[in-house]
């Protein structure tokens, strides 16, 4: 049985001093939490604080991004080195707000989930389709093609603690969720591709998440679908109560 993770991204939200107060909130309100995996995910300016305010919590700590190379001269970047040294356990890499404004590709998304596990940091690797491509019928090629790209080279044993997040474009930030239907199928649709690379036992143990438009309002019916391991979360994150509630989904469908 796959643990369920959720992950709050708090996107280029968040001052240190939000982020401290958003972190304490969250650890009275999760006190209690078993049975399912927590991360949040802050902005750089911000991991340290986030760091020190969840030491003894079982809220784990991710970041949003990173460069694929340990240090060197790139200016602006962050390295898989320094998130492992302020405490992320996860990194969030080719969100599609990441495709889409800053033009990652999939052969620099590659990259960076490589140098994730080779660094001991869980990749989250995020593929999706954009609403002219669901219109188009192109849903499947688009996910499989992002999906291959983002794990080309990776054998089956590297990739063990790597995860996978299906957030469809068009439901990103819009209030506009993938139906539990919709998003089950793309869902045993990536849990195929998956074990066509690495081999069923292997793409069995992968946690696939949903995101997008994630909210307390529909949780349960996500969560009940079988191969929906977990949720990306956005907006919602930002919002203790909302966020908790997500963690405390129901689970007596799974």
């Amino acid at each position: 049985m796959r643990k369920p993770l959720i992950v709050g991204n708090w996107k280029m939200y968040q001052t240190t001093a939000q982020a401290v107060a958003l972190v304490e909130r969250l650890r009275a309100l999760l006190a209690e939490i078993a049975g399912v995996d927590v991360v949040v995910c802050p902005p750089f300016t911000a991991i340290q604080v986030v760091a020190e305010t969840l030491q003894g919590s079982r809220i784990v700590l991710g970041a949003q991004n990173m460069h694929w190379e340990g240090e060197g001269a790139y200016t602006g970047e962050v390295s898989p080195v320094m998130l492992t040294d302020l405490g992320c356990h996860y990194v969030i890499l080719g969100h599609s707000e990441r495709r889409q404004y800053f033009g990652e590709t999939d052969l620099n998304i590659n990259r960076k989930v490589r140098a994730a596990l080779r660094h001991h940091l869980a990749p989250i690797l995020c593929v999706g389709e954009t609403f002219a491509e669901r219109e188009e019928g192109r849903t499947f090629p688009v996910v499989e093609g992002q999906l291959r790209g983002g794990l080309s080279d990776i054998p089956p044993q590297a990739g063990e603690g790597t995860v996978v997040a299906y957030e469809p474009v068009w439901a990103i930030g819009t209030g506009h969720t993938a139906t539990p239907e919709q998003a089950a199928t793309v869902h045993a649709f990536i849990r195929k591709q998956l074990g066509e690379l690495w081999g069923e036992a292997a793409g069995l143990a992968v946690r696939i998440l949903y995101g997008g438009s994630v909210k307390p309002d529909n949780i349960d019916a996500l969560m009940a679908e079988p191969d929906i391991d977990g949720v990306l979360v956005g907006g919602a994150s930002l919002k203790p109560d909302a966020f908790a509630r997500i963690v405390h989904f129901e689970k007596v469908h799974r």
